[in-house]
């Protein structure tokens, strides 16, 4: 077990390797000089070109590379072109609330989306069966920023019963903090819910056609226990690994869901810092974006073990 997961770590450092590469080149690549967006309008070509050697954009491209990526490793990851301010710090600043909506949107679509998979492969063919799967269409079709407004008019607008936009952080009291991430959860977590949802279905049909489910069930077995203890223990292997590649949908719809509903968390940084062309915010975000969808994938690997023994041989 410790050697298996020795070799996943390891497996992780070229994955971060090649996304380093790709954040950094994709960043300076595209069009745009930050040095001249500092400077304003009426800046001289010597005061953008002081800017860009204050900044270090004046350096060949493969020492700028060297440089941040030796920085990156001992955790520094640069000093914002705007504030002034270490993008470490600005992250920080912004986590709670985007953990908050992220860990609120993980519990209610994981719960919603295996229960009702669960029941639709029961009631295969059924009015409910057919339901989910319409629901499932309609959570891929329609795009985060369209459910968000279609919340707040419904919801805030409408009927008042929740806030339009905003983010009360849970030191104010649980209940405020839940109320707040009521809306941005529910529209966030829409095409994630679809997506378990049906891998959920499609996986509890084919265990349920096993003969040990008809032997379970032949002996009398609570229906329950055959849909939790013997089903979907034997389905759950592609259920986490849905689980776990749909965070990377999470990771997306943070940063459009924060916009929408006003919630001052990492992807509002981003979107503020991508119009200003802040290349060390953008760059430290998806380092650290990335990076959780590693670890996050890593740590599917390891339950893999867990469910099915066998695949840490």
């Amino acid at each position: 077990m410790a050697a298996y997961i020795a070799r996943r770590l390891l497996a992780t450092i070229p994955v971060m390797a090649i996304v380093g590469i790709f954040v950094f080149m994709l960043l300076h690549l595209t069009p745009g000089d930050p040095a001249a967006i500092i400077a304003g309008d009426n800046a001289t070509e010597q005061n953008i070109a002081a800017i860009r050697a204050r900044l270090g954009l004046d350096r060949p491209l493969h020492e700028q590379f060297a440089s941040w990526v030796w920085n990156t490793v001992r955790g520094d990851l640069g000093i914002s072109m705007f504030s002034n301010m270490p993008v470490t710090k600005l992250v920080l600043q912004r986590a709670e609330p985007t953990i908050a909506l992220t860990i609120t949107t993980l519990i209610v679509a994981v719960t919603i989306a295996i229960t009702v998979g669960v029941l639709a492969a029961w009631k295969v063919g059924t009015l409910l069966d057919r339901a989910v799967m319409g629901f499932a269409v309609m959570g891929f079709s329609v795009p985060v920023f369209v459910v968000g407004y279609l919340l707040v008019y419904v919801f805030s607008m409408k009927l008042k019963w929740l806030p339009v936009q905003g983010y009360v952080s849970i030191d104010q009291g649980l209940w405020p903090c839940l109320r707040n991430l009521i809306l941005p959860s529910v529209a966030l977590g829409l095409a994630y819910v679809a997506l378990i949802a049906r891998i959920t279905r499609a996986s509890m049909l084919e265990v349920l056609a096993e003969d040990y489910i008809r032997t379970a069930n032949a002996k009398g077995v609570a229906t329950s226990n055959v849909l939790l203890r013997h089903a979907l223990k034997n389905a759950a292997v592609p259920i986490v690994t849905v689980i776990g590649i749909g965070v990377a949908l999470l990771i997306s719809g943070v940063v459009i869901t924060e916009s929408v509903f006003n919630i001052p968390g990492v992807g509002r940084l981003v979107v503020d810092a991508i119009a200003r062309r802040d290349y060390p915010i953008i760059q430290g975000v998806m380092i650290i974006f990335s990076g959780v969808y590693v670890l996050v994938n890593l740590a599917v690997d390891l339950v893999y073990t867990f469910l099915d023994p066998r695949i840490r041989y």
